[in-house]
Order: C-alpha cells, then structure tokens, then sequence
C-alpha cells in the first residue's frame, strides 16, 4: 500500500508509505494520492489534512526516478493500470503534487525526515509545516539537469526570500531545519517523536474553526498573492462577505455570547 488514507474527527491523515524507496513518488502512489486529495476536498466531514510520511528518516524524495519519471519522459510505455492512468492524464502528476490544483482546506505538514526534490515541492502547498529536529531540505534536480517542475521557480520565491531561493534552486545543496526555521519557510521544530502530535495539536485547533471562513481565508491569501493591491482587497471582499451571511457567522457570535463552543455546520 504506497499511500495510507485515513480519516478521524475531522481530520484527513495523508501518509506517504514507501519508506524502503525513500516514500517517493511511483505511478500507484500518485494515482491513490490523487484520489484521497479530490476526497478530502469534497468531503465536508473533513476540516484539516496532515500530510507525512512513513518512518523517521524521510518525509520523501519526490518522484520514482526508476518507475514515474521514465514514464512521463516516455524511456518506458505504461505497464501497469497505474500506469495507462497517468499516460491518459497528463495533469494527474502535477495534482499529486499540488502543482495547480485547487484545493483551500487547510493542509498541515507532518515532516518526518529529509524532503528533497518533489518532497519539498509538495511542502509549497501546506499551509502550516512542522519539522523533526535534523530533517533537511533541498531541490537538487540541477545537479541532473533536470527542472523542478512542481511550482518551485514560481512558488518558492514568494515563500521565502529571493536571494535563498535561487541559491537553493541553483546550487542543488540541503539546507537544515534551524535554516528553514529561519527562512520562515517551516513554523516550528520538534523532536522526531513529537512531530505527529505537533501537527495534531494544529490540526484539531483548526478543526473547532468555522469552516466556511477557514476555507475563504485560505482561498483568498492564494487567489490575493498575484494581484495588485486593489485587485486583492476586491477579491477578499467578494470570497469574504459569502461567509459574513452565513449561518455560521451567525452562530459564532452567539456562542461567544453563551459562552460555550459553537456549532458549526459550514452552511
């Protein structure tokens, strides 16, 4: 099983499960993770996701370079159903990887270990990321002369300085958590064994949220990033105000009033 999906208070738990290959990406892992992404998305049970990966030593090096990437640079035809999968849809990578795909509940990092490559550039579309004390992060397709193609040139300058960011995307070298830390691109580092409960306690703090305005928040810091000033007051306004007439604001409001927790419906 490349991909344990599982669901549990609200909360989706997404864990990458091939830690004898480094939990990399091979055509069954996109095609299962591809599923429980547009599951979770369309699941109104579900408030908050945690994405990991097995064992303690790697959160994952991105695509297979052995069975996915011959595959879509076509040095080996589809053999498996996994595989035609993805030869007929040749975004099915790129929404594994949440490239381009629309997705505006919130998702927590669990960061188990070492993400490199494509397990970095799934990070860019976590919203919150908690690290294991001596995980390491890089981008390293240069060195093969290959490009990152996950978001990263676009993605990445926007999330940490510009200056780091080309240095990481040029030079292919790692850098540490304590750097990342610094670099604001991961929240918090914990020791290895607190790393799940860590991103549990965000998790179950966003649960209680109105989901509706969890949601909105969300869609509008990413719809925002590329407009002008105006154009993006303009958007957070009409993906807003939905949320102010709904009748979750209504109930918050009250319960604060009651002075007990609300209940919200996302309605």
């Amino acid at each position: 099983m490349p991909l344990i999906y599982e669901k549990k208070d609200g909360i989706a738990y997404i864990t990458l499960n091939r830690p004898e290959a480094q939990n990399s990406f091979d055509p069954e892992t996109v095609v299962e993770i591809v599923d429980a992404w547009k599951d979770y998305r369309d699941d109104d049970s579900l408030r908050c996701a945690i994405l990991t990966g097995a064992g303690d030593k790697i959160f994952s090096s991105g695509a297979d370079l052995k069975r996915l990437i011959p595959l879509i640079t076509g040095a080996r035809p589809p053999e498996t159903e996994a595989d035609k999968l993805i030869h007929k849809d040749p975004y099915m990578t790129q929404n594994a990887f949440l490239r381009n795909f629309k997705l505006y509940k919130p998702i927590v990092a669990a960061i188990n270990g070492t993400a490199i490559a494509g397990g970095m550039e799934i990070l860019y579309a976590t919203d919150i990321r908690v690290a294991a004390e001596g995980t390491k992060f890089g981008l390293q397709e240069v060195k093969w002369s290959i490009v990152p193609l996950m978001g990263t040139t676009v993605k990445l300058p926007r999330q940490i300085p510009y200056a780091k960011a080309m240095e990481i995307m040029l030079t292919g070298e790692l850098i540490d958590a304590e750097e990342a830390l610094a670099l604001g691109f991961i929240n918090k580092i914990v020791p290895k064994d607190q790393v799940m409960a860590e991103a549990e306690r965000y998790a179950k703090i966003i649960v209680k949220n109105g989901p509706l305005a969890v949601k909105a928040v969300k869609q509008s810091a990413l719809e925002g990033i590329g407009l002008s000033l105006k154009e993006g007051l303009a958007k957070e306004l009409e993906i807003g105000i939905p949320v102010f007439l709904s009748e979750d604001a209504k109930e918050g409001p009250k319960a604060f009033k009651e002075k007990r927790e609300p209940n919200f419906k996302g309605k």
